[in-house]
């Protein structure tokens, strides 16, 4: 099932898509992931329905943090001639840098490059630590997709990584949840102008989601609505201030914004 979140008179709504319109939901997307195979929970929910043309889409979750992994496709190591890494590499976005499908990723004054780095991303929906790998499908609410702006040339003037990815606008993220998919073969591309830049599949990940999650949970505690990244595949490039980036990703949709 697909759920999101969108702006309506000043305050975010959250929602179900059905494939044909956006159907309100009465509680928060945090409760809705918890409970939506309670099909009497979630019959009682629906409210107001909307055309998915006539929504502004919010982001479709308010993370206490934006967990990303580095180099964690086959594909990508292979691009930078880099080693497989034995364990996860992992740093972190602050939750003001995420956006909404459909929202504008401003171009900071202090950069010259911005790249691109379309990714599956997890949604938590339940608070977590030390999660054993048998139990991690018990704290996943569903996947989206996420573009883990980087402002490259701060962060090879910087060596630490965190002014480069921490700018606002610098994590849009959407535009549904997806509750119910396999992650481990879904087709992931990113288009910029409509021309491909990125064409890869999850298969490719070096470390699954499912091993993510039990790593990252042993370092932090995981609560929910927090998003974990699950790294880029081979192809990243620039984008320049006008240019509309599509990341598409089998299950979940087409998160789209343009860079101004």
């Amino acid at each position: 099932m697909k759920f999101l979140r969108f702006y309506n008179n000043d305050k975010i709504k959250t929602a179900y898509f059905d494939g044909k319109k956006v159907i309100e939901l009465e509680d928060s997307i945090e409760k809705v992931l918890n409970s939506w195979k309670n099909w009497k929970y979630m019959k009682n929910q629906m409210k107001t329905s909307y055309s998915l043309e006539s929504i502004n889409f919010a982001p479709p979750i308010t993370p206490s943090k934006i967990i990303c992994v580095g180099l964690n496709y086959k594909d990508h190591a292979e691009e930078f001639k880099m080693e497989i890494p034995d364990e996860p590499k992992i740093f972190l976005k602050p939750p003001s840098a995420i956006i909404g499908h459909g929202e504008v990723i401003s171009y900071p004054k202090s950069s010259n490059e911005i790249d691109y780095e379309g990714e599956l991303a997890i949604v938590i929906m339940k608070k977590g630590k030390n999660i054993a790998i048998e139990e991690v499908h018990e704290y996943i609410g569903g996947y989206t997709i996420l573009n883990d702006v980087t402002a490259r040339d701060l962060q090879r003037k910087d060596e630490q990584w965190t002014r480069a990815k921490s700018f606002d606008t610098f994590a849009p993220t959407g535009p549904f949840i997806e509750t119910e998919m396999d992650p481990s073969s879904q087709n992931i591309s990113l288009k910029i102008n409509g021309e491909i830049k990125q064409k890869s599949n999850t298969k490719n990940m070096i470390f699954s989601p499912q091993e993510l999650v039990e790593f990252i949970s042993n370092i932090m505690t995981l609560n929910p609505g927090d998003i974990i990244a699950t790294g880029t595949p081979s192809g990243v490039g620039e984008m320049k201030s006008g240019d509309i980036v599509e990341v598409a990703i089998d299950d979940i949709g087409v998160l789209k914004n343009k860079i101004m």
